[in-house]
Formats: structure tokens, C-alpha cells, sequence
């Protein structure tokens, strides 16, 4: 009774793991509507997204040791944003003007990383971090630019959570309008290097927990 409530515990942690990364992931599409610093939230959303993919697909992958699984991890991500996504377009947003974070290629290379290494976990969190921090903001930048308009837009639409004080009145350059693709893709390559491992140390904890 006890293995099969530890194994049934693991697998509503996994739920639990993609579904909290996209509630907190949830708004990382979402930089558009701070016009004001725009290009700033992109690459700390980046980081935050890079985070949330790294560590819960790590986590899943190195548990199933099957390559493939990372992928299957960022797919319930996306369906998850989809489905939250849909809650714009219910208020009234144009459907070309929701943006939905592009996780699946990068969960690829993961995948890839883990695959091409024959399984080494050492491998997988230096390779596979470092590509997933550095795909990231890139491919979630090809997916702003298919946004139509999305600064004549953004003020046409202002966001309805936003307080009154906070809805951009004119556009103003942030401080890393220069290259935030460039400054996402660096602090991520370094940080998921460390994002990677602790989605390894996390599974190394549960299986210690099942096993006692």
C-alpha cells in the first residue's frame, strides 16, 4: 500500500510541477502590455520561463529516462497556456495579439541533449541547460513578431488588470530595448545550467523519498 501511495504522491507531484509552471509562466507572453519596458519584462520573463521548463523538465525526463519526455512535459505547458490564453481572447482581444510562450523547441533540444549523451546526467545539465537558456528567448522572439501591431494594439487594448496608474500613456525605450534577446539568451545560458541540476536534484530527492 505504501509503494503505491508513494508512486500515486510522485505522480501528482509531476501534474502539480506543470501545472505551477504554467500558472507562473502564465504572463511571460504578456511583456506587450508593458509598453514602457517592454524589451526589460521580455528578458525577465525569459529567465522566469527558462526556469520553470528547465528544472520541471528535467525533473520529469531524468525520473522517466526516456528522451522524449521533456518534450511531452513542455506540451502540457503549452495546452495549459492555450487553454489560459483563451480567457484574452473571452475579454475581447484580437486572436493575433495572444502571445503564447514557445516552449517545445527548446524541451526539444533538452531532449536531444540527453539522447545524443547516452543518458549522462552530468552532460544533460551543462548541454541541455546551456542550449535551453540560450533557445529560449530566441524562438519566444520569432513568436512576438508574428504578433500583429502589438504596440498600437496594446494601447488600443490596455490590459484590465492593470491599475489606471500603470497603463502606458506613451511609448518609452527601456534600458535593454538595445538587445533583449541577446541578454535573455546570456543570463540563461548561465542560470540553466543551475535550473537543470536542480530538476536532476529533485528527482534524486523523490526517489530517495519512494524508496524509504
Amino acid at each position: 500500500v505504501m509503494v503505491w501511495l508513494r508512486r500515486c504522491t510522485h505522480y501528482l507531484f509531476i501534474v502539480v510541477v506543470a501545472v505551477n509552471s504554467t500558472l507562473l509562466t502564465i504572463n511571460a507572453g504578456d511583456y506587450i502590455f508593458y509598453t514602457d519596458w517592454a524589451w526589460t519584462s521580455f528578458t525577465v520573463f525569459s529567465i522566469s520561463q527558462t526556469l520553470m521548463l528547465a528544472v520541471g523538465a528535467t525533473y520529469y525526463l531524468t525520473f522517466t529516462g526516456v528522451p522524449g519526455t521533456a518534450t511531452y512535459y513542455a506540451l502540457i505547458m503549452t495546452v495549459y497556456t492555450w487553454i489560459a490564453k483563451g480567457a484574452w481572447f473571452a475579454l475581447g482581444y484580437p486572436y493575433d495579439f495572444i502571445v503564447t510562450p514557445i516552449w517545445l523547441p527548446s524541451a526539444m533540444l533538452l531532449d536531444l541533449a540527453y539522447w545524443a549523451t547516452k543518458k549522462n546526467k552530468h552532460s544533460l545539465i551543462l548541454f541541455g541547460g546551456v542550449l535551453v537558456g540560450m533557445s529560449l528567448p530566441l524562438f519566444n522572439m520569432v513568436n512576438l513578431i508574428t504578433v500583429a501591431d502589438p504596440l498600437e494594439t496594446a494601447f488600443k487594448y490596455p490590459r484590465p488588470t492593470l491599475p489606471p496608474y500603470m497603463t502606458p500613456i506613451e511609448p518609452q525605450v527601456g534600458k535593454f530595448y538595445n538587445s533583449p534577446v541577446a541578454l535573455g539568451a546570456g543570463a540563461g545560458a548561465v542560470l540553466s545550467v543551475t535550473f537543470t541540476a536542480l530538476g536532476c536534484k529533485l528527482n534524486t530527492w523523490t526517489y530517495r523519498w519512494m524508496a524509504a
